[in-house]
């Protein structure tokens, strides 16, 4: 990198339940800057896990992180050029590029499912996700057998 690296912006907790991973995910859900749209979306979903639960003593609000810790992985690979042949590495993902593919993929897989509305769909996902099953969880179980699978070249890390 030849300029330094950009200074992380501070995000502003979202009104509802005052977290920042909120408003970082309804960011990420977001199209053609329509915040409160994407909030909405989220909003009703949460209301939608709230009604769909079978877990009483927990929130929606803790089903869904729980869904996005479940879709979390640990490891990836990441290519390597060496000596004119390209290697899959495997390699730790440090923790805020973990939570950013964690939301990426279950919007991602929410997107593609089959309900009527968004918050439907993403209702659904986090449900699914917070059992430990559903499109999200399957792309974390892919990545991490793929970083399983290249084991071998781990040496080849940098």
């Amino acid at each position: 990198m030849r300029k330094r690296q950009a200074k992380k912006r501070p995000l502003l907790p979202d009104p509802k339940f005052n977290d920042q991973l909120v408003t970082r995910f309804v960011n990420n859900l977001m199209w053609d800057g329509k915040k409160s749209v994407a909030f909405k979306v989220f909003y009703d979903a949460l209301e939608i896990v709230e009604t769909k639960k079978q877990d009483a003593e927990k929130s929606a609000l803790e089903i869904w992180k729980d869904a996005l810790t479940n879709v979390m992985p640990h490891v990836e690979v990441r290519s390597r050029r060496v000596g004119g042949a390209t290697f899959q590495i495997p390699m730790q993902i440090r923790p805020d590029r973990k939570v950013s593919m964690a939301i990426k993929w279950l919007i991602l897989y929410t997107r593609r499912r089959n309900e009527k509305s968004m918050a439907g769909k993403l209702a659904a996902e986090i449900l699914a996700a917070a059992k430990e099953e559903g499109a999200a969880v399957k792309k974390r179980m892919d990545t991490h057998k793929m970083a399983d699978a290249n084991k071998a070249f781990s040496h080849f890390r940098f």
